[in-house]
């Protein structure tokens, strides 16, 4: 049986689904550069065929850490499904002369060298500025039209996301993701390999998106993410997500498989992807691109990940289109034979449907909480109304245990004020789109009060 090391680091796809799913094509040996979550600790240790935690792993050394392990082991392939250790995996791989992203791996994750490379192809996107220091930050302001939008360039998950609407504003914005990235790093969300990543940035035009234009409903975010691989430089679509809208600045709420869209949006909104990703120049591995949407068929590109979608976006895909993209990236990259879907696969051709929902303490309206809870998935269950049909669960590993205070929502710290991930599945796109809009507003109402001694401590 071929041999695979496994990299693990904070976010991506949950680490017991990753496991099993590579487990099933290979003997998988894990390199945990993160601890492992609680939840999954047991299946780690029975499917896996060493499990390695390095006492010190530094930026500087992670490439060596990296090759060095998949030798020891004999490993055929070397991957992982983390944005923070994307590049120091597709160094090594390009070091064992093993398939992986490739040397543009870096491209598809400093957002400046993203977009640089977008416009060097004439794609489109926000206009933007690199910015390196709060004087960067406040010359750039002087040329883009307001309101803008800063972002590390190294981050995931909109962590360190500041909206500026005005000049003033632009000072506090600066240190305030100066100060969450700092924070993030020691929560261990936190690129890995580039030293002092957390020092760059990129500011960029506020597009306005509009939903209504591309879908047949209300309730569907402006934005869209087009869920594929690179297998030896040719990009396979599989499938897209829709969203609901985010929380400001931009945090995402929940994510929906399969998007409801017309078969011509869809191939639309394909063909933009195809484009980001082939201007990377990416090689074998996992994408995620993310496209806004605007009125009379406009369109921007977000980002694209060398890597697949995180949260449950790649369980979702399994459940719907019977596609288990782990164990087929895996196949890919040991040398097997793999039948990528010729064409993105579209909601007809969906199993009913399903979606991951985070639980932030944000209503409907994105408004804070008036009083303080306690996470129970149990009362949630029990009280929330869904729809006939529908199923929601809770995804263990990246949630909060029951009777934890759920954390104030911090719209700079975006996802990383999350209490918890929940999975829906039901008949339809519509019918999880909804039964989560239920959801959001009946949490409030079914999780249990704080009591005061909890708060304070």
């Amino acid at each position: 049986m071929s041999k695979v090391l496994l990299v693990h680091a904070k976010g991506g796809p949950p680490l017991g689904h990753v496991l099993t799913r590579t487990a099933a094509r290979a003997e998988v040996h894990l390199l945990a550069l993160s601890a492992l979550p609680p939840a999954v600790a047991d299946t780690a240790e029975q499917v896996c065929a060493s499990v390695v935690t390095p006492a010190d792993a530094h930026r500087a050394d992670l490439v060596s850490l990296i090759v060095s392990r998949a030798e020891a082991v004999g490993a055929a392939a070397v991957l992982t499904f983390s944005e923070y250790a994307v590049v120091a995996v597709a160094e090594a791989c390009q070091v064992l002369g093993l398939a992986g992203a490739g040397s543009a791996a870096a491209l598809a994750r400093d957002k400046r060298l993203m977009r640089r490379t977008w416009r060097e192809h004439g794609l489109p996107q926000p206009e933007f500025r690199p910015v390196a220091t709060e004087s960067d930050l406040h010359e750039a302001a002087r040329e883009l039209p307001f309101p803008l939008l800063l972002k590390a360039a190294w981050s995931a998950g909109s962590t360190a996301h500041q909206i500026i609407r005005t000049p003033h504003e632009a000072s506090a914005a600066w240190h305030r993701s100066r100060e969450v990235m700092a924070e993030s790093a020691q929560l261990g969300y936190a690129e890995l390999h580039v030293a002092e990543a957390d020092a760059d940035f990129v500011v960029e035009q506020i597009v306005s998106g509009t939903a209504s234009d591309w879908f047949d409903e209300p309730g569907w975010g402006d934005y869209v993410s087009v869920e594929g691989v690179v297998a030896h430089g040719v990009f396979h679509p599989v499938c897209l997500s829709g969203r609901m809208p985010t929380v400001e600045p931009f945090t995402e709420r929940a994510g929906i498989t399969p998007a409801l869209l017309s078969q011509d949006a869809q191939d639309r909104i394909v063909a933009l992807a195809r484009a980001s990703v082939d201007a990377l120049g990416l090689r074998d591995c996992g994408t995620h691109t993310e496209i806004k949407l605007g009125a009379d068929g406009r369109m921007w590109l977000i980002e694209t990940a060398a890597r697949f979608g995180g949260a449950m976006t790649v369980p979702q895909i399994e459940e719907v289109f019977g596609l288990d993209l782990v164990g087929m990236l895996v196949d890919h990259l040991i040398g097997r034979p793999v039948a990528w879907p010729r064409h993105a696969l579209t909601p007809a051709q969906a199993n009913g449907a399903a979606g991951s929902l985070v639980v932030l303490a944000v209503d409907s309206q994105g408004e804070a909480w008036q009083d303080r809870k306690v996470w129970d998935f149990s009362a949630v269950a029990a009280d929330v109304p869904l729809s006939h049909g529908s199923d929601l669960s809770v995804v263990a590993e990246s949630s909060l245990t029951d009777g934890t205070l759920v954390p104030v929502y911090d719209p700079a710290a975006g996802a990383n004020t999350m209490a918890a991930l929940c999975l829906l599945s039901a008949t339809d796109p519509s019918t999880v789109l909804r039964d989560f809009e239920t959801l959001v507003d009946a949490l409030p109402r079914v999780l249990p009060a704080a009591q005061p001694e909890e708060i304070v401590r």
